[in-house]
């Protein structure tokens, strides 16, 4: 069986609450209740935006840029401050030699050595979605063939390249 409910407690708490309402600062009420007397909310008719997701193509760019970004080294370069391109003095003729990469030290690079290294990078993630899509069986068979002659170059260039950058970078490693 349901407890009954009290009704007097109940009354004396809806009369609280009502002698509360009327019992507040009377400059609190007239700043509440005076500017809303003569003013009127506006009638707006906002539409909802609307989201459209990106095509693949751009989802595709993004991340392919965000991709050489990191493999550049930007969040080194943008903390060290490293230089753009180092020089040298050549012992014999005492020219002064620019320098692309730097010798001896795996943890730091020139700016123009980020760069050039992570685009060989993104030219060998290319050639590999070349040669993805060389395998598509919807295309001629000419266009597959194009893809797949440009995946693998693409794929051969970036590896023999960053393997010269590593024995640019670290004399006498792989030998």
């Amino acid at each position: 069986m349901a407890p009954k409910a009290d009704t007097q407690s109940a009354g004396a708490v809806a009369a609280v609450d009502a002698s509360s309402q009327f019992s507040m600062d009377p400059l609190f009420h007239i700043l509440k209740v005076v500017p809303y007397s003569f003013l009127r909310a506006p009638r707006l008719r906002l539409k909802i935006p609307s989201v459209f997701l990106p095509s693949a193509m751009t989802v595709f760019s993004l991340v392919l840029l965000t991709y050489f970004m990191v493999v550049s080294g930007f969040v080194y370069d943008v903390i060290v401050e490293p230089p753009g391109i180092g020089s040298t003095q050549d012992p014999a003729t005492g020219a002064v030699r620019p320098v692309v990469f730097l010798p001896g030290r795996v943890n730091g690079q020139y700016i123009i050595e980020g760069l050039s290294s992570g685009f060989m990078f993104v030219l060998g993630g290319i050639g590999i979605v070349l040669l993805d899509l060389a395998l598509d069986k919807n295309r001629a068979r000419s266009v597959k063939v194009s893809y797949a002659i440009a995946g693998i170059s693409s794929v051969v260039i970036a590896y023999v390249m960053t393997t010269l950058f590593i024995r640019i970078k670290i004399p006498g490693y792989l030998r």
